[in-house]
């Protein structure tokens, strides 16, 4: 689906200058917008984009460009942090991971080149944040969602890598801009399933004075008791508020259903991190 006026409405002034640096005319930002909303919810190829919205290649480049400068995700952080002024922002926020299968078009981009690792998602490792495994190739996703079933934050990895681990990358991205002060990082409450119970997270979370909601594995309650008065107290659990945790389940449901999302077909982190983060304004300026 394109953009509706009112998503339109908000995007806008969020956007770049239109004007060009050189000579020329550049292409409309709604339409570029709709054609890379259109590959990414249909899943097509790039050569195989509808004639009305001209040449693909100057779709994927600004696309490509958007994504090396921070334009979408710095839209797409805009977009929270209005919704977080108009008090339209849960802050008890879930964390969980979905992994997606990479299509063979996928593979064979070209390694980065030894060096100082870099910060950012599906960077530092060398690769693309494709994994190979028994099933394939497949690239995870880690995400935080709000309360109500939209995106708050997002970090790629190789796909057989552990959920544990992603999760303080996930809660460093978590930056919501206000208009006076610093930006906030701190939910409320953080829910997450037991693939995050160790004692690592919950000391991080305790640090910084957000309230975890997450169930023990039963290997941990019986290494605990095998222990004895030495194993200490288990810690708290709120039954209760651990049935909220599926808002960030529907908000993977609702990003996979746009086909580039659910199976990965773009070579790069850095170009299918771009398609969650236009998902993800998809879904933001729709509220």
């Amino acid at each position: 689906m394109p953009l509706t006026d009112a998503q339109w409405a908000r995007i806008e002034p969020l956007l770049p200058d239109r004007t060009p640096k050189r000579g020329g005319r550049r292409r409309d930002h709604r339409e570029v917008i709709d054609a890379i909303a259109f590959k990414f919810q249909t899943g097509t190829q790039w050569v195989h984009l509808p004639e009305r919205y001209g040449n693909w290649r100057g779709v994927y480049n600004r696309l490509r460009m958007w994504a090396i400068d921070g334009t979408w995700e710095r839209v797409f952080t805009a977009l929270v942090a209005q919704a977080d002024a108009d008090e339209d922002l849960s802050w008890a926020v879930s964390v969980d991971s979905t992994i997606v299968r990479a299509h063979q078009h996928a593979a064979g981009a070209r390694k980065k080149r030894p060096g100082p690792a870099k910060r950012g998602p599906g960077r530092g490792a060398g690769d693309h944040a494709i994994g190979r495994s028994r099933g394939g190739l497949t690239t995870k996703i880690h995400l935080a969602a709000d309360g109500r079933c939209r995106p708050l934050a997002f970090h790629l990895t190789a796909g057989q890598a552990g959920d544990a681990p992603a999760f303080p990358e996930v809660m460093t991205r978590l930056r919501v801009p206000r208009r006076r002060g610093r930006p906030r990082t701190r939910p409320e409450v953080v829910l997450a399933d037991k693939a995050y119970s160790s004692r690592a997270i919950r000391e991080h979370l305790r640090r910084r004075g957000v309230r975890a909601v997450i169930p023990v594995p039963a290997d941990q309650q019986r290494h605990r008791l095998r222990r004895g008065s030495r194993g200490g107290r288990p810690p708290a659990f709120d039954h209760e508020a651990y049935r909220q945790r599926n808002t960030v389940e529907r908000c993977i449901n609702r990003l996979k259903q746009w086909r580039g999302i659910a199976t990965r077909y773009e070579k790069t982190a850095t170009i299918y991190l771009a398609g969650l983060h236009v998902a993800g304004i998809f879904l933001w300026s729709a509220r």
